[in-house]
């Protein structure tokens, strides 16, 4: 044992700058050098000695047991004193209803139990709630999963279900079968025939649950649709009709803002006017809180600015970090120096980057961000002569996502790539507002609990814990501390080595593409073999495999963030995936003569030491009659299949063998035996091979789980402890054993990017021994880096925060200007009048409040830039009315007493309006117009008030009288003079729209500067956004006006009018 000396007791600690370490000031503290096994170390290497950090001498077993007891009665006495405990103990009674139901429901015949969903639908027409038939519902659920599925709902599902249906988060740990436990909700809400959405992270899984879970529903009569990226509107608009509808986040965003641009209702895909009632969001932490600070938006082409970007990016080869420019990690941000400035207006040859005539600070500052934090194979990747993003916390690439604000284009230009045009936002929207949109929404995820105070703050969905089917043995190793990025690499290589001379399986989770091969240069230098999954399309086409493999013996995978994959890894090998790759390997070759593309269809898994999967005689025979079917119909019937639609087939069939039982696939070939079956003779094929490989994985699995079952490694820490639980919840899923080990650098990104001082540990260690590389590990280590985390946490929680806040702002807006555009689209003639009717007494409004005050006299009014105004908009309507005789008009008004019927409701001595209220309608319109200015409370109260109402109906009824008498002289029919109205609403309205979220996105930007004059960024977002809006409205209205009356004035086909 080596106690630490005096002189190094006080370093600055790495966790928090020039802050002592706590856990360096007791004189105490030990070093425990424990030397690993000798078989951990390559006999190339020297021997590395574990530097463990303890605060008292090594611990007795009697010790480590009685620590392990007195644990075990916190986490008790813990989970006794919780809100869950009792909340998911009050579940049970719903358990136990849904238990006495079972005997009942299993007698059902499959007419009977399908003929339930009839029936739950008369008893709520009858006037029941869901709640009174939940638990016979879950009851018919749970049956029907185990006639077609194979699958009976565990108790704790039927508390994930409930859970989900009460507008909660359910956390179950991976492997708890949440995809199940969904069924249970959306059946329940779709009885309602108001619609379900089942949102998912990707169109995979999408889709694999569609087909999947969609038999349970179609089996009890409901009709369930898949939206999918590229689809149709017809499609989608018949997928979103059926009682539960399959999709991701993304598409159903993107729908959203769609139908939010469609210039009629024939275009509009979801169910208006309520698109949103039910919503299960399954990775519900991904969609709504790592995805919450990027908002959706639909953007169209811009500037013609793109030869800018290249000669910026020049500009930025040449500053230095540190002299020309600074960097802030934690907000990627980027400030000119004085130098940096002087320097970069010579290159550029102009006298003020920030010219509004020849402006290029924008295009400087994108380019020094992308120079520094955008990474090729981190941020990004290259195809195709295209940057495509890589999500970071799925590891998948983004193909149809770009970067906004030009930092997409700066990119390009830094990879030398050709520059795509500059967008400008048509329409935006957060997750978080989209969300919101549901009157009812639920969220199942495996780490939700960390981020509960979020979710009640942002959403009120509180997060309850789903108790584990059977209990959690995972071993959760302490966490290893590096002073270098070298040696936490070397490390996690001899980790690995270790785990597969055992045979255990192993996945390493990296942070980035570039981690990810390092890590396999490295094995492939010890000759390990391995698999790698990350976003180069070689690795990321051939992912469902790769995972089903990754927990069979011997497997070592390589993988980006295995957040949000869906996929779970079972010991021994998923025998499906199994039984189709062999499939594929016994017959594409005879379906097609191409080979595979490895850009597009990936490169085999390695599969050199994984044990060979014995097919049986039966499963030969049948593969090879199946080979040579497969043959002759390409001999004989010259059918040439590519190697895509060749996989397609076998996909279909091996769908086909899970839809249908085995009677009726003998049935189907005896019946077309003569046309040479292809499809059910590969089902039947893949039924064979499947039990064979379901005895195989069972005993793989089996002796797996003897090893001690799967291994995984986390090379850094995530920005949350949730992102690193959901990796270590890829191991001891359904209570199987596994194990987990984090190892982190002092040279993480993470530390770096919190300007966190870690430069004192590469001492501390150098000095106690002359090995940099020799991992820390210890109680307060672990203390220290959660505190890290938490710290975090705390910073991006808050940027979320300021986010949401930021965006309700504009979740009010966009709720008034959409609601307004459905009601458009999709409401009757009659209703488009009143609109047009609203706008123009409106715009007479603001142009008598703008120029007469209640509390003067007429003569002191602006009489004559009144009629000045009215006359811009209403052209020679008021003809012969001077500003004296307006005058003169009002002050009689004045001394009246009495008013008139409605429709003698005018200021005397002036030319009565036409007469084009005729009928009970038009009579009823101007009638409540007339009362609506007479209640209305913005007018100020003064002794002329009457007079100025008298002013604004005179005004109105003559704007829209005479716009009556031209629509009625221009001859068009009815229909077509509705059609061009409502053409030229909507489209004005998306004309400012537009306009409006342009000039909001630049006011969320500059409102920051404001906090230099103490004032809070938020409160001026918000008065100003508000201004805003109010002038937006304005000058749609204005203009609507103009534009109608300008065309039936003078008539043109509507598409060119010009807004």
């Amino acid at each position: 044992m080596a106690t630490i000396p005096s002189s190094l007791q006080h370093p600055s600690s790495f966790l928090a700058p020039n802050t002592p370490p706590q856990w360096l000031s007791h004189t105490n503290t030990n070093f425990a050098f424990t030397p690993l096994p000798s078989f951990f170390y390559s006999s190339r290497q020297p021997r590395r000695r574990r530097l463990t950090l303890t605060a008292t001498p090594t611990s007795t077993p009697i010790a480590a047991s009685l620590k392990e007891y007195l644990g075990g009665l916190r986490k008790t006495w813990s989970d006794l004193t919780s809100l869950n405990y009792w909340v998911v103990r009050d579940y049970y009674r719903l358990v136990n209803s849904v238990n006495a139901f079972e005997p009942q429901i299993q007698s059902l015949t499959d007419e009977q139990l399908t003929a339930k969903t009839v029936e739950f639908r008369r008893r709520l027409r009858q006037g029941q709630t869901l709640a009174d038939i939940q638990a016979e519902a879950f009851a018919v659920v749970r049956e029907a999963a185990k006639r077609k599925l194979g699958m009976r709902h565990f108790d704790v599902q039927i508390i994930g279900g409930a859970v989900l249906h009460d507008g909660s988060i359910a956390e179950m740990k991976t492997g708890e079968g949440k995809t199940l436990v969904s069924t249970l909700a959306a059946y329940l809400n779709a009885l309602t025939g108001e619609g379900v959405h089942v949102v998912t992270v990707n169109d995979y899984l999408a889709q694999r649950d569609a087909e999947w879970m969609g038999r349970v529903h179609h089996f009890l009569g409901l009709s369930v649709g898949l939206i999918q990226r590229g689809m149709k509107a017809e499609e989608r608009r018949s997928n979103y009709n059926c009682d539960i509808t399959y999709t991701n986040n993304s598409e159903l965003g993107f729908d959203y803002l769609r139908d939010n641009l469609a210039g009629a209702s024939g275009q509009l895909v979801m169910r208006w006017p309520k698109p949103f009632h039910f919503a299960i969001v399954d990775e519900v932490d991904s969609v709504l809180i790592d995805e919450g600070r990027n908002p959706l938006l639909i953007s169209g082409e811009a500037s013609k600015d793109a030869a800018r970007y290249p000669v910026a990016a020049k500009v930025a080869e040449l500053l230095v970090r540190g002299l020309h420019y600074n960097v802030e990690l934690k907000d990627n941000s980027v400030e000119l120096t004085e130098e940096g400035i002087e320097l970069a207006e010579m290159a550029l040859e102009t006298h003020d980057l920030w010219d509004e005539n020849d402006p290029w600070a924008r295009f400087v500052m994108n380019a020094l961000k992308a120079k520094e934090f955008y990474r090729r194979d981190v941020q990004y990747i290259v195809r195709n002569g295209k940057a495509l993003i890589i999500n970071e916390l799925t590891g998948r690439v983004e193909e149809k996502r770009r970067w906004s604000e030009g930092i997409h284009q700066a990119v390009e230009a830094k990879e030398g790539l050709k520059i795509q045009a500059d967008s400008v936002i048509v329409a935006q929207i957060t997750y978080q507002s989209l969300f919101k949109l549901y009157p009812k929404l639920s969220g199942m995820t495996g780490t939700a609990k960390t981020e509960e105070k979020e979710f009640l703050k942002m959403f009120q969905i509180p997060v309850i814990e789903v108790p584990t089917n059977l209990p959690n043995i995972r071993k959760d190793l302490p966490i290893q501390a590096f002073a270098t990025a070298r040696g936490k690499w070397e490390h996690v290589r001899r980790e690995v080595e270790y785990m597969f001379r055992q045979g255990r399986p192993v996945l390493v989770g990296t942070t980035s593409v570039e981690n990810s091969e390092h890590l396999s240069d490295l094995l492939k230098e010890q000759n390990i073999p391995h698999n790698v999954l990350n976003a180069r399309p070689k690795y990321a086409a051939r992912e469902a495999e790769i995972v089903a493999q990754a927990g069979r013996k011997y497997a070592i995978t390589i993988s980006t963030n295995m957040a949000g994959r869906g996929t779970d890894i079972i010991l021994g090998g998923n025998p499906k995936m199994l039984a189709k790759e062999i499939i594929e390997d016994s017959l594409l070759s005879f379906l097609t003569k191409e080979t595979p593309n490895v850009d597009v269809d990936g490169e085999a898994v390695s599969q050199k030491v994984l044990s060979k999967i014995k097919v049986g005689p039966s499963s030969l025979a049948l593969l090879a009659k199946t080979a040579l079917m497969a043959k002759y119909v390409c001999k004989s019937e010259c059918k040439t299949w590519t190697y895509k639609e060749a996989k397609s087939i076998i996909s279909e069939s091996v769908e086909l063998s899970q839809t249908s039982n085995l009677k009726e696939l003998e049935r189907l070939v005896d019946e077309q035996s003569e046309t040479y079956p292809l499809g059910p003779t590969i089902a039947l094929a893949y039924l064979s091979v499947l039990k064979d490989c379901e005895v195989h994985c069972f005993n793989e699995g089996s002796e797996v789980k003897r090893l001690g079952g799967l291994h995984v490694i986390g090379t850094s820490l995530h920005e949350s402890r949730r992102i690193d639980n959901q990796l270590r919840g890829r191991a001891g899923r359904q209570g199987d054993p596994g194990s987990t080990r984090f190892m982190v650098s002092l040279q993480d990104e993470m530390f770096q990017k919190f300007n966190f001082d870690t430069e004192w540990a590469v001492r501390l260690i150098s000095k106690i021994t002359n090995d940099e590389d020799i991992p820390i590990e210890g109680d307060t280590i672990v203390k220290q880096l959660l505190a890290l985390q938490v710290n975090a946490e705390k910073y991006f929680f808050g940027i979320r925060k300021s986010l949401v806040e930021f965006d309700e702002v504009l979740e009010v807006q966009r709720k008034h200007v959409y609601d307004l555009r459905q009601s458009l689209l999709t409401g009757d003639n009659e209703s488009c009048s009143q609109h047009i009717f609203q706008y123009m007494q409106a715009v007479v409004d603001e142009i008598v409040f703008a120029n007469a005050d209640p509390l003067k006299h007429p003569r002191s009014w602006s009489l004559g830039k009144l009629l000045k105004e009215f006359v811009t908009i209403a052209g020679k309507l008021l003809n012969g009315i001077t500003e004296e005789t307006l005058l003169e008009s009002l002050a009689q008004s004045h001394e009246l007493s009495t008013v008139g019927g409605i429709s003698d409701i005018h200021l005397p001595n002036l030319p009565t309006p036409p007469n084009s209220f005729r009928g009970i309608h038009k009579k009823s319109s101007s009638l409540k117009r007339w009362l609506a200015i007479c209640s209305d409370e913005l007018t100020k109260n003064g002794r002329y008030r009457a007079s100025i109402n008298l002013l604004r109906k005179y005004l109105g009824d003559f704007l829209i009288a005479s716009y009556l008498d031209v629509v009625q002289e221009s001859g068009y029919d009815n229909v077509y003079v509705k059609e061009v109205e409502k053409a030229v609403l909507v489209k004005t309205l998306d004309c400012f729209w537009r306009d409006h979220l342009v000039n909001m996105n630049r006011l969320s930007s500059a409102v920051n500067v404001r906090s230099f004059g103490h004032r809070n960024p938020l409160e001026e977002y918000k008065i100003d956004g508000c201004r805003f809006f109010i002038s937006m409205l304005s000058a749609t209205r204005r203009l609507t006006v103009e534009s109608l009356l300008q065309y039936w004035s003078s008539p043109m086909e509507s598409q060119e009018i010009f807004l």
